[in-house]
């Protein structure tokens, strides 16, 4: 679960993590009155949404005056923000945060991850501070220096000075003391959250020699919101797809992609070769849809309902690899969703394991028109030749 940048900020504030000062609005009257609050100018006004880029994209502006702030606010929340994380239809702005303007002396990066790999977090720091902290791994990657942390221990002395010694030139020592906070702080917070992401880009240095987190962004782990009830409340569903809200509300995992061919499956690693699948056939996936290993003839048909108001989706294919859930019920499940719903678009089945054959029997004297597969090669076939008549 993602956090905006104000929300995110009052997380660092619990935790002695300094940020400029800043208040949340919903309108150009609103920022107006916010800005009276604090120092200026001048000002920044920062779009709120779940979304990386946003300076790129016209989302983050510095403003010097009070007209400028007016229309600043005006034009960020009446105008979809389009940057490389929102597709091209963009995301529409609800609030914007506004900040008192800061001194910049020294821009740097600051996260924690989870590294898999080795099973421990790993603090990322960098003096390439302000910029997309991906291009500089790819072309300078000596520039990303990493501190892998034993859970055991915890964030030692010695990990914050291994990152410190390696900024050239060296902060003074108040600053470098200050930076060495930051990093154990932000480290304390990583772990008693449950986070999945704590990231500063930039953490500055100010003209007058302090830390500041000038930018935050913090993503809890979904799977831990159960035992943080305060930070769950933080959640606002109108960043969300309303397909992915919907299928949460039946137990559902789905993830809308940017292809034609949508996908039902029972299991993230099915998902995964299905996608395959459909990359291979010279197509692209325009959805996953799981349905986990118990799901029942309802949720298939709320799924199924789910992936056919998908309007990009252009051919279906179902891959279920029958377990616990029984090939029969997920072909009632199918017929149960195409009798409420106009099935326009090409169904591909692809059914194997418990109660296969009465699944396709049940299937076969349907009235529905799909098309079999009886192997994950055979279903990459069916959807190569749809997609061709589709071209």
């Amino acid at each position: 679960m993602k956090l905006h940048e104000y929300q995110s900020k009052e997380l660092f504030k619990k935790y002695g993590i300094p940020v400029p000062e800043g208040r949340v609005a919903a309108s150009k009257e609103e920022a107006l009155e916010v800005s009276e609050l604090l120092k200026g100018p001048p000002w920044v006004i920062k779009a709120q949404v779940h979304a990386g880029g946003r300076g790129k994209a016209g989302g983050v502006k510095l403003v010097r005056s009070r007209e400028e702030l007016g229309e600043a606010a005006e034009t960020i929340l009446s105008t979809p923000l389009i940057t490389k994380q929102t597709g091209p239809e963009g995301r529409k702005v609800h609030r914007v945060l506004v900040e008192e303007g800061v001194e910049i002396e020294r821009e740097l990066y600051l996260a924690i991850v989870i590294d898999r790999s080795r099973a421990r977090p790993v603090m990322i720091f960098s003096q390439a501070g302000g910029m997309d902290i991906e291009e500089v791994a790819e072309r300078s990657p000596e520039r990303v220096l990493k501190e892998f942390v034993d859970p055991r221990t915890g964030w030692m002395p010695f990990h914050g000075r291994n990152l410190l010694y390696a900024l050239d030139p060296l902060p003074s020592p108040g600053a470098g003391k200050e930076l060495m906070a930051v990093m154990d702080r932000l480290f304390r917070l990583f772990t008693a959250c449950d986070c999945s992401l704590a990231e500063i880009n930039p953490l500055v240095l100010t003209k007058d020699g302090h830390a500041l987190a000038v930018d935050a962004k913090v993503a809890i782990d979904d799977n831990a919101l159960y035992r943080q009830r305060e930070l769950a409340e933080l959640d606002d569903p109108m960043e969300k797809d309303p397909l992915e809200v919907k299928a949460h509300e039946y137990n559902l995992n789905y993830i809308r992609l940017n292809g034609n061919i949508g996908a039902m499956v029972n299991g993230a690693g099915l998902a995964m070769a299905t996608m395959d699948t459909i990359k291979m056939a010279g197509a692209e996936p325009a959805n996953f849809l799981d349905v986990g290993g118990g799901a029942s003839e309802e949720m298939i048909t709320r799924g199924f309902e789910i992936i056919l108001e998908d309007k990009k989706v252009e051919a279906i294919l179902i891959n279920i690899f029958g377990g616990i859930l029984r090939c029969d019920v997920l072909a009632r499940g199918v017929l149960a969703a195409a009798e409420k719903s106009d099935i326009k678009v090409p169904l591909i089945v692809r059914l194997e394991g418990t109660n296969v054959e009465e699944g396709r029997r049940i299937l076969e004297d349907s009235p529905l028109q799909f098309h079999v597969a009886k192997s994950m090669a055979e279903a990459a076939e069916l959807v190569t030749q749809q997609v061709a008549k589709g071209r």
